[in-house]
């Protein structure tokens, strides 16, 4: 006796299907970087009160996943608070 393959058939794939039950279709994950664009504020060792957003409670550096900031501009924010703590401005 041959066995025949059996194939499932495909339902349409949709964008609904890696959502959560109460989540709506047209939400998006994504927010704009704070510290790009128009009217954005300068990253600079001297400004502590634009740093501080950017440092946990214990004094870690938040990674940009939970501010949404963009690459360029975490990598300029870094140095800034390490070049801060190195002056002890913070």
């Amino acid at each position: 006796m041959k066995k025949t393959k059996r194939f499932k058939k495909k339902t349409p794939s949709s964008k609904n299907s890696k959502l959560s039950l109460f989540q709506k279709p047209d939400f998006k994950f994504f927010k704009p970087c704070p510290l790009s664009g128009k009217g954005a504020p300068i990253i600079d060792y001297k400004n502590i009160k634009l740093l501080k957003k950017y440092i946990s409670e214990s004094g870690r550096i938040l990674p940009s996943r939970v501010t949404s900031v963009s690459l360029k501009k975490q990598r300029e924010l870094s140095s800034s608070i390490k070049r801060a703590r190195l002056l002890a401005l913070i």
